[in-house]
């Protein structure tokens, strides 16, 4: 199983956040390959189909960011040979960039020190910039709404992620 958990927060004041660019990864891939997230278990949404005939599960955790690791540990446990691949914002990254790594460390982002604090550090990343604002608490900026002058620039990073994470489980 290919399990693909896009961070971010629930609740329709987060939507449009920078924190929740993760979740738009996983929304892309699940529109692109006709995938309906539609359940609830393992503490979080999830939405299954197929990609290339493997497996795969589409997962945005209901936990908060702060503690995604709650989530993605009874997805480890359950599949416990499953790949797992996180997509997440960056502030250490410009805006619009895109890095993925196979493992290491998380940073200073706290949804993946949840995750790491409770599966370890091995598993796959695609982290999408969302660069820092230094007139703003980081709180306050990352939980920001998208500026109306940037969506293009996100909704192409977006769609970037969602691609590379597609062509990575080839």
């Amino acid at each position: 199983m290919i399990i693909i958990v896009g961070l971010g927060n629930i609740g329709i004041q987060y939507r449009n956040t920078f924190h929740n660019i993760g979740f738009m990864v996983v929304d892309y891939i699940a529109k692109k390959l006709d995938i309906k997230i539609d359940k609830e278990k393992f503490k979080s949404q999830i939405g299954q189909g197929f990609y290339n005939g493997k497996p795969i599960m589409l997962v945005k955790p209901s936990t908060y960011m702060n503690n995604s690791g709650e989530a993605v540990v009874m997805l480890k446990k359950k599949y416990k040979d499953g790949r797992i691949i996180v997509a997440v914002d960056d502030i250490d990254l410009p805006k619009g960039k895109i890095r993925y790594r196979e493992h290491g460390k998380s940073g200073t982002h706290n949804g993946l020190r949840s995750i790491t604090y409770y599966i370890g550090e091995d598993f796959e990343r695609v982290r999408v910039g969302i660069g820092r604002d230094e007139t703003k608490d980081l709180a306050d900026y990352v939980l920001s709404n998208i500026k109306p002058d940037e969506k293009e620039l996100f909704a192409r990073a977006v769609k970037e992620a969602g691609e590379m994470i597609l062509e990575k489980i080839k």
